[in-house]
């Protein structure tokens, strides 16, 4: 059996040092035992838990959120690791929908910025201070 030390465990999943620790702290993983004079040892598979917490953080879960995922995969409750997926992309959904309509609402005050209708204040300075 493959076993690592941090430094070796943060460079194969890709993180620092520091981001393993960080994780150990929040308990999205264990921290192994230190022997007596030596180093901690991590187990090869450590590799695939950090690796998923990032993609899960690339995702938009969020570290608790990513904890509850990892429960779930050990108790193989996929129905319910379905429903937390589907609630988080109906949350970037609607922030899908917000940012379109800050883009539209940025899009209109920059073209009537350029058509140069407004001769008084600078029409974005005066939309964002508008009541």
């Amino acid at each position: 059996m493959v076993e690592l030390t941090i430094g070796r465990l943060a460079a194969e999943a890709g993180v620092n040092v520091e981001t393993i620790r960080y994780y150990q702290r929040r308990g999205l993983m264990s921290e192994p035992n230190k022997p007596i004079n030596g180093q901690r040892r991590y187990a090869a598979d450590a590799v695939r838990r950090v690796r998923f917490i990032k993609r899960a953080q690339v995702l938009g879960f969020t570290l608790e959120e990513i904890g509850s995922l990892l429960e779930l995969d050990e108790a193989h409750a996929c129905a319910e690791t379905r429903g937390l997926a589907a609630r988080k992309l109906e949350v970037i959904e609607s922030k899908l929908a917000d940012l379109k309509a800050m883009r539209k609402a940025l899009t209109s005050l920059l073209h009537e910025c350029d058509s140069g209708s407004t001769k008084s204040a600078c029409p974005i300075i005066h939309a964002l201070a508008a009541d």
